[in-house]
C-alpha cells in the first residue's frame, strides 16, 4: 500500500490530532497511557484467564478493549490495546510476560551468534493487528486511534538483560564494551520497529508512539551516541505517511530536545519537568504532551484538580498541547477519577 500523505478523513479534524499539528484546537485534547487496562473493571472480566501475550493476537478482544477507555472517559483517542514485545514474540523470539514480573526472554542475547533470533518481521506474521485495527477503525468513527511500538534501546534492554532491570548492566556493558554489536543489535530493532509500526499506520492507525520506556537510565552523550540513530531510523521510516508522530520516556528530562531531534512531531514528557520548561529544552516546531503525575489521582479531588490547572497554565504557551499522565495509569487507579480529570480538562480548556 502507498504511503498516505493526510490521516484518514474522519479523524483529521479532531482535537488530537490538531494539537499534534499545533494548530488551533476547540478544548486540549486527552488520553492516557495505559488508559486501555488495569485500572477497568471491565477489562479485568474480558481478560480473565487469559494470558497478555494471547490477548494481543485476538482482534475481536484487542477491538473492545481498546475501545472501553473510549465509551467510559470520552477521551480524545484511543491506543492501541497491545504491548511493546508483541513484534518480538511475533518473529519467534522465545519470550513471555510474567504477571507481576513483565517480560522475560528465555535465550538473552548476548553474543553476535544471538542475534539471529531477529529475523524480518512481515505483515503476515501480526495479521491480527491489521485485522483489529480494521475492526477498530471502523468503530471509532471520527475518534483517532494511536499505533504504537517498543523503541529500540527499550526492546534492547529486555532482549540483553532477559527481563526488566534497574540497572541495565548488561545492556549498557554490550553498548561500552562492543559498540558494533550494540548497534547491530539497534539496528535490527529499528527494522522491526518501523515495520511493525507501518502495518499499524497502513491499516488505519491516525498517529503513532514509540515508547522508549527506559531510555531515562542513559545520559545525553551516550544517548546521542548508541541510541538516538536507532530511532531516528525508524522515525524516518514512517515520515512519509504523514502521520504524527510522538516519542515519551520516562525520567527524559536531560533528553527531550534529543527526543524530539530524532524525529519526533510530538515530545511526551514525564512530571519531573514542568511543561513550559520543557519546551524550551525541546525547542520550537515540536508538540509536547503531558504530563500529571499518576499518583495525583490518589488524592482527593480538588488537589487533583488543583494539579491539572498548574499543567495547564505551564501548558498555556505552547505550540500544541496533548494532557496526558507523566506515565501509565497505575492498576489501582479509580477509574471514575479518570473519567472527572478528562472531563476537567475539556471544560477549562473549551475555546
Amino acid at each position: 500500500m502507498s504511503a498516505h500523505t493526510t490521516p484518514p478523513p474522519a479523524t483529521y479534524d479532531s482535537a488530537f490530532l490538531k494539537a499534534c499539528r499545533r494548530e488551533p484546537v476547540p478544548h486540549t485534547p486527552v488520553w492516557f497511557m495505559r488508559q486501555a487496562g488495569r485500572s477497568l473493571p471491565e477489562y479485568r472480566k474480558v481478560r480473565e484467564g487469559i494470558p497478555m501475550l494471547e490477548s494481543c493476537t485476538r482482534p475481536e478482544l484487542v477491538t473492545e478493549i481498546t475501545l472501553q477507555p473510549v465509551r467510559r472517559h470520552h477521551v480524545d483517542a484511543a491506543i492501541y490495546y497491545s504491548d511493546i514485545v508483541v513484534p518480538l514474540k511475533a518473529i519467534g523470539v522465545d519470550l513471555d510476560i510474567k504477571p507481576g514480573v513483565g517480560p522475560v526472554v528465555e535465550k538473552p542475547i548476548r553474543t553476535r551468534a544471538d542475534l539471529a533470533q531477529l529475523r524480518d518481521l512481515t505483515p503476515e506474521d501480526v495479521s491480527y493487528v491489521t485485522e483489529a485495527i480494521g475492526l477498530l477503525t471502523g468503530e471509532l468513527g471520527s475518534t483517532p486511534l494511536i499505533g504504537f511500538a517498543g523503541a529500540p534501546f527499550t526492546l534492547a534492554s529486555y532482549l540483553v538483560e532477559g527481563g526488566p532491570s534497574r540497572t541495565y548492566e548488561n545492556a549498557k556493558a554490550m553498548m561500552y564494551g562492543d559498540p558494533e554489536l550494540w548497534a547491530d543489535l539497534l539496528d535490527r530493532l529499528a527494522d522491526i520497529t518501523s515495520a511493525f509500526l507501518k502495518v499499524q499506520i497502513e491499516a488505519g492507525a491516525s498517529a503513532v508512539q514509540l515508547f522508549d520506556s527506559w531510555a531515562g537510565a542513559l545520559s545525553p552523550l551516550d544517548y546521542r551516541r548508541s541510541v538516538m540513530p536507532a530511532s531516528a531510523k525508524v522515525f524516518q521510516a514512517v515520515e512519509a505517511y504523514g502521520v504524527p508522530r510522538i516519542h515519551f520516556g520516562v525520567g527524559t528530562g536531560e533528553l527531550l530536545g534529543l527526543m524530539g531531534e530524532a524525529g519526533a512531531d510530538v515530545v511526551g514528557v514525564d512530571w519531573r519537568v514542568p511543561l513550559d520548561e520543557a519546551a524550551r529544552r525541546v525547542g520550537p516546531g515540536k508538540a509536547l504532551q503531558g504530563n500529571l503525575d499518576p499518583t495525583i489521582l490518589f488524592a482527593p479531588t480538588q488537589a487533583v484538580e488543583a494539579k491539572t490547572r498548574e499543567v495547564l497554565e505551564s501548558a498555556k504557551d505552547l505550540e500544541g498541547h496533548v494532557f496526558n499522565l507523566g506515565h501509565g495509569v497505575m492498576p489501582s487507579t479509580d477509574p471514575d477519577t479518570l473519567t472527572r480529570l478528562v472531563d476537567h480538562v475539556h471544560t477549562l480548556t473549551a475555546r
